[in-house]
Formats: C-alpha cells, structure tokens, sequence
C-alpha cells in the first residue's frame, strides 16, 4: 500500500514525470495561476524549464528545439490569452511540419458560468484551427493516452503540432502515474513497395534528362540523407533542385545541383525541358514554387509521407506514400551500381545559377556579398534560424549549406517574431554547437523581449540583426503595385544599447572584416551578441 500511495501524485505533476519519462528534457512556457499545478512536477521530473516573456516566444522556442533535435518541442501555457498568444507558432509548427506539443490548462466548466478569468466561448475549437487537432483531457487516464497519441502521431505520422488542454481542478487532483511508455516507434503506413521502386528506377535508367526536386522531407533525415541523394545523382545522370527546406541536400560544388533556385521563374523552363521529374518530400506549395504551375510536360512521380500531397493539384502520374529517406535508399539500391555520365550539360546548370544569383541580388542589392563573407567565417556545424526578412530572403538562394536540416525559416506561415525564441529553443537542443539568429529591424520587434531569456540561459547566440530601417519588401510590393508607400516606417530603438540593457554583448561593424570578427567572436561569448548589419558596411 505504501508503494502505491507513494505512485500517487497531482495529475499536473505526474504529467511532467510522464513526459520525462517519453525523452522529454526541456519544456517551454509560462507558469499562471491556472496552470500552476503543471509546474509542480517539473523540477522533481529533472527537467529544465525555459521561462518565456510571452507565450508566443515559448511556441517559437519549442518549434526550435524540435527542428534542432527530432524531438518534440513541449510548451506548458495558461487557459484563454495564453493559448490564443500561442496559436501562431503552433500555426507555424503546423504549415512547416514540425512536433510541437501545447499543454494548456482549461476551466473546469464554461457554459454555464460566465465571467470567469481568461474565458473563452471555445477554447479547444480556437485552437483546433491552427493546428493538427485540439482534445481536452477530462480524466488522468485520458490525459496520458492523449499525450501517447501526439507522441506515437509525431513519430509516425508528418509532424503537426498538437494541443491538450486538462481543466483546473483535474491537475491538482491525486492521479496514478501513467503507463510505461510503449516500446519501439510504430512503422509508418506506407503505399511503398519493391515494384514501385523499381519501375521508378527503370524510368529513370531511360530518362534522357531526369530531374529531383528535394524538399524538407528528406532534409529532415540530416546528412546521411545528402550523401545517399548525391550517390544517386551520380547513378543516373539527373540534376536537381532544392527547395528552401531542402537546403543543404546537395553541396555547392555539385555540379547537378540547381540549387535552392526553385522558386526563379526560369526553374519552369528548365523543369519543362524534364521528360522524368521525381520530387520527394516536397509540398510544391506556393512558398516553394512562387507560380501556379510546378512547369513539368514529362511524367511526374511524386514521394511524400502525406496522402494530402499526392493528391494535389500537380496531379502525378506515380505516388508513393513513404518516408523520403527510405524511399532514396530503395531507390538508389535498385540502380546499376556504376556511375554514369550526367545527363544534363555541367555548364548549362552552371550559367543557370549565376543568372538566378544576379537576379536575386538585383532585386535586393549589396546583401549577397554580405552572405559571402559570414558564410566563409560560419562554423560547418552552425544551426541557422531566420526570420522574414530581405536578409534571409536573398541567404535562402545564394547561402549554399554544407549540411541538410541547418537552416530553420518560418516558411508556410511565415510569421514574423519567429527567429529569436526559434535560435533559443535550438540553442537549448544543441548546447556547445553553434546556432545563430537572422532577423530584420521590424520583425525583431516582435518578439525582442525574449532577449531575457536567450541571457538567462547564457546562450552564445550571434543575433545577426538586418537594420534598413523600414519595412522595405512591403515598400518595395507597393511600389512594384503603383500604390504611394504607406506605414512602411516605424521608429526603431538603439537596437545595441536595447540588447545591451537586457544583458548581452552588442557590436555594430562598419566594414565585412569587422563583420566577420564579430560573428567569430560571438560564438565564444558567455550570452548573446547583438550584431546590428546595415547596407552601409563595405
């Protein structure tokens, strides 16, 4: 008997035991007074807890841990505001497919009695709306098979995120523990088979020029899965592209690679030209393609994890539901084994990519060159997270990676705030390696305050700040649409002295050399560098 009442605990503690007990060892968020039972269990269950300035800060820091370290990123949060502030990082999580869970407390009861502090009409319907589904746990039990399912769903499903809520009274009320977690990951359901791959390999031995598009399905799988992609390349002679996502993939010296260019509208010439495209674990949305039409007039195969996907507007000619990575494995197995001469002129793809560089540094003058000189100084292992900026539009072509699933944007939403908490929740995940932080003057704002955070954790992150003082991709929309600029100036703080105040370094080089010493320097740091770059630096 002694040993059961010693199993029995307040359910908001026996949660965080639980999610400890599920890999769990950091959670983002915001302690209230209605979710002051979750916090309970939380230093006792050995996890560290990040404390957020707003709950929109801890969404974009749990989203940032799960990119760093596939895992889910965990997030606690109050009933009413506190969900509702959380709603769009858990809209990002949802748009970029990334596991971010958010536990939120409830009231007890809100139909029947109004007025009641942070009441909502319907809170887990609001939330529902953004993310991959909304349940309220309404017994221990529950709440434990609830959290089982979101964790079983990310391993095995295409990550969304996902909310709990568990009313007031039920977390402090005396609970068993939850169950052991189950062993293994389950198999995701897959439509793959071996005679799938091999025709797709036949077809691809014939074509005369083939072409991958490679999105952040298989960006996801880390470096193994560039090395396996560029083995495959040389097995059938194909060029590729990447998405933004899929970033890093491919290395800037192959000479098969397009590069990030998809979204040029050349690319839909060049696709044209294809009679065998295969794009895998790609959405071809219009945050990749920026056109209606992905171009292709030959067959095209597509290789995606979603049942969503395959059955989009592109209209494939094959599917295949399945992992990318394993799809890339079975694939490159059922190739002949010797390399064969590619199939697409090396100087064509060359000349190509020079001509989407030009252009993207036309359109957005003097920030190329500024990605040239970081990139030569930036550590190989560095995890980048950026914001929606000009900066990180133009890094996004030009910025060639030498890694898959080290570049982070906020790129099916595309909300602005993300890149600050989003560097923090990776910096956690990542300690001792280097992670960094890209953002504009305007969307820095929003989410400034986490600044606080970043210093309490002594996290060394170099926080690359783009200041030309205005909204300028708004400007310039305006201008291209004939319409008189209009609330595309704000007022902006000394942004040096403002990270200053919070406790962090600040620098403001006047040239790239000083650029590139104080990035270097930034990583050696005990907590976070203010780096403010303008279009002035020569």
């Amino acid at each position: 008997m002694g040993q059961k009442d010693e199993a029995m605990r307040p359910l908001g503690a026996q949660i965080s035991h639980m999610l400890k007990s599920r890999g769990v060892d950091v959670i983002f968020g915001i302690p209230g007074v209605h979710n002051v039972e979750m916090y309970r269990g939380i230093e006792e269950a050995g996890i560290t807890h990040v404390l957020a300035r707003h709950e929109q800060g801890a969404g974009f820091m749990a989203d940032g841990y799960a990119r760093a370290s596939g895992k889910p990123g965990v997030a606690y949060v109050i009933t009413g505001p506190g969900l509702c502030n959380i709603m769009t990082p858990m809209g990002q999580a949802y748009s970029d497919s990334v596991s971010v869970l958010t536990i939120s407390s409830c009231l007890d009861e809100h139909v029947g009695h109004r007025g009641q502090l942070h009441q909502m009409r319907d809170q887990r319907a609001a939330a529902a709306t953004v993310c991959d589904w909304s349940e309220e746990a309404r017994t221990p039990r529950a709440a434990y098979d609830l959290i089982d399912r979101a964790f079983t769903e990310f391993e095995s499903q295409r990550p969304r995120s996902k909310h709990i809520q568990v009313p007031i009274g039920l977390l402090g009320t005396m609970a068993p523990e939850a169950p052991e977690a189950r062993p293994g990951a389950m198999e995701s359901h897959s439509a793959f088979a071996a005679g799938d791959v091999r025709g797709v390999a036949q077809d691809l031995v014939t074509a005369k020029k083939p072409l991958f598009i490679l999105g952040g399905g298989l960006a996801a799988s880390g470096q193994a899965a560039g090395l396996h992609m560029r083995q495959l390349l040389c097995r059938s002679g194909a060029a590729a592209f990447m998405t933004y996502a899929g970033s890093g993939l491919l290395a800037s010296d192959d000479e098969m690679s397009f590069g990030t260019y998809l979204g040029r509208g050349e690319s839909k010439r060049i696709i044209g030209e294809s009679d065998l495209v295969i794009a895998i674990g790609t959405e071809l949305s219009e945050n990749d393609l920026w056109r209606d039409e992905l171009g292709h007039t030959g067959r095209l195969v597509r290789v995606d994890i979603d049942p969503e996907v395959l059955a989009d507007r592109h209209r494939a000619d094959t599917t295949l539901q399945t992992e990318a990575f394993a799809f890339v494995l079975a694939l490159k197995a059922a190739m002949p084994e010797n390399d064969v001469a590619p199939k697409w002129a090396a100087k064509e793809v060359a000349a190509a990519k020079a001509r989407f560089r030009a252009e993207s540094d036309a359109e957005r003058p003097g920030i190329a060159r500024i990605c040239d000189a970081l990139r030569h100084v930036m550590p190989q292992d560095a995890m980048i997270y950026s914001d929606m900026t000009q900066f990180a539009y133009v890094a996004k072509e030009v910025w060639d990676l030498d890694r898959a699933g080290h570049w982070h944007h906020p790129t099916g939403f595309g909300t602005l705030g993300y890149a600050l908490p989003a560097s923090i929740g990776g910096a956690m995940a990542r300690r001792g390696k280097p992670t960094v932080c890209i953002a504009g003057d305007y969307g820095f704002q929003y989410t400034v305050q986490e600044l606080g955070a970043a210093v309490e954790m002594k996290l060394p992150i170099p926080i690359l700040l783009w200041d030309n003082h205005k909204l300028k991709e708004i400007e310039d929309s305006m201008v291209e649409s004939q319409i008189a600029p209009n609330a595309v100036v704000a007022l902006n703080p000394d942004f040096c002295k403002l990270a200053e105040s919070y406790g962090c370094l600040a620098t403001e080089p006047a040239t790239l050399e000083e650029l590139q010493g104080a990035l270097s320097k930034a990583f050696e740091a005990d907590r976070p560098t203010m780096i403010r770059m303008t279009a002035a630096m020569s």
